[in-house]
């Protein structure tokens, strides 16, 4: 069996969850992180869900299915550099998954934290995944800056799943 791997493609404009459904239909696995948000217009309010990151979609996918994403209508292309695509760290896919899904932390002492400074996060599903210490939230909370596809994404991680790094 191959392994599967993530990757991201750029889908046409607004049609975000109409690819999504086109690859539920044929079988390809995706992450389509969306967010809710209250959309006012003139004469009402509503709450809607509308992606994380506009234009992308998150495969995983064995490279057999390559070619079946690219020519899924409106798929525009995989994110790439020097024409070939970039996989994603399954620890980044986790973050945002993290980031939308945010969990009261367990308590710990409080430590020397430094605003700053660089931080990998050691235990959990985003193991590995490493970032800039931004804010200081209290007693067991900091925020970390961390680069997801080209975009920044802030998230609040417990103080004991981190450690500095040199």
């Amino acid at each position: 069996m191959t392994e599967k791997t993530w990757y991201a493609v750029y889908v046409k404009s607004r049609s975000e969850k109409r690819v999504a459904a086109d690859f539920a239909a044929n079988g390809i696995d995706y992450y389509l992180p969306l967010i809710k948000k209250i959309k006012v217009w003139s004469d009402r309010k509503k709450m809607i869900e509308e992606p994380l990151f506009r234009s992308y979609i998150f495969v995983h996918i064995e490279q057999k299915d390559y070619y079946k994403v690219v020519y899924t209508f409106n798929v525009m292309k995989y994110i790439s550099f020097e024409g070939r695509a970039v996989p994603i760290r399954p620890q980044q896919i986790e973050a945002i998954k993290y980031y939308l899904n945010e969990k009261d932390p367990e308590n710990i002492e409080n430590q020397n934290w430094q605003e700053g400074r660089k931080v990998e996060v050691i235990s959990g599903s985003m193991a590995g995944l490493q970032g800039e210490l931004i804010e200081i939230r209290g007693k067991n909370k900091v925020k970390v800056e961390i680069e997801v596809v080209g975009k920044t994404l802030v998230i609040q991680v417990p103080k004991n799943k981190l450690q500095f790094v040199l």
